[in-house]
């Protein structure tokens, strides 16, 4: 451990080529950006860093872009970040193949359907879908994993493979705890379902990141000299490091509750972010802090 508390992503720049930042917990709750973070990252542009977005959005990055201008976060030469990568992207890639199918049984919101458009695949039912697309839940306001046993049952029945374009179990929306995709997923592989996750913090998006890396500088990175920024220690932090990068731990995200996270008092926290990693058998993050901030 290098540096457990540190004074910001900018606070060691020399050390690293480009950023790698989540955007849901970092960039914003769902509902608002938070207060700096724009600041914080048209600052690390300014000392010539690529930032690349990395994000576990069951959507297109067209759609989260969109969303993220409505925030006040720009791409391009004079924005907050070069490149935006999601999940979705990933997800969208596979269909595409027409690998597992044309007919599927999707399970999430309908604002998630831009995933499917333009793709040679249908929206089936149960019993005549080839396989399941899951990115959510239907009510995510109101619903749990615990109202999909029924479903996950006759979908185990049929042996249907499934695919979820979240990875996450949760995520933060204006201070109130969502499920996500990963939710439903992870019940159903605990059912004894086959499952495919894209995201974060499987390996195939970070070559799609060292890609992008590699493109925008006109070279190969090593990952040693990326930093890997994000609130999710299960998907950001473990994702990174086993992509071989550095990591930034943003404590005041999805984890600040029952880390007893408490802002300015970083140290607060560190013997319970100590026993959570060590009962999820992950490194601990390279350094910490609470927010995105310079």
């Amino acid at each position: 451990m290098r540096e457990l508390v540190a004074p910001g992503p900018g606070g060691h720049a020399d050390r690293y080529d480009g950023f790698l930042c989540d955007v849901w917990g970092v960039l914003h709750d769902g509902v608002a950006p938070y207060p700096g973070v724009s600041e914080c990252l048209a600052q690390l542009r300014a000392l010539g860093k690529p930032i690349v977005l990395l994000s576990n959005a069951p959507r297109p990055s067209a759609s989260v872009v969109r969303q993220l201008a409505d925030f006040g976060y720009v791409d391009g030469p004079d924005g907050h970040y070069d490149r935006l990568i999601t999940s979705g992207d990933a997800t969208r890639t596979a269909l595409a193949s027409g690998y597992y199918g044309a007919s599927l049984l999707h399970i999430g919101p309908d604002r998630d359907m831009p995933l499917i458009d333009g793709l040679d695949v249908e929206c089936g039912t149960v019993e005549n879908s080839q396989f399941v697309l899951c990115t959510g839940l239907y009510d995510d306001e109101r619903e749990s994993p615990e109202d999909y046993r029924a479903l996950l049952g006759k979908i185990l029945a049929r042996s249907l493979p499934m695919l979820c374009a979240n990875p996450d179990d949760v995520v933060m929306r204006g201070g109130k705890q969502i499920y996500c995709a990963g939710s439903v997923a992870r019940a159903y592989a605990a059912m004894g379902g086959a499952v495919t996750f894209f995201g974060k913090p499987y390996p195939g998006v970070y070559s799609l990141c060292l890609a992008a890396f590699r493109d925008i500088l006109g070279r190969a990175v090593p990952p040693s000299r990326l930093l890997a920024m994000g609130d999710g220690l299960l998907t950001d932090i473990s994702g990174g490091q086993a992509a071989g990068m550095p990591t930034l731990f943003l404590s005041g995200g999805i984890h600040a509750a029952e880390l007893g996270v408490r802002p300015g008092d970083p140290e607060h926290m560190l013997d319970a972010l100590k026993r959570y990693c060590a009962r999820a058998k992950i490194k601990l993050p390279d350094a910490v802090i609470y927010r995105c901030v310079w």
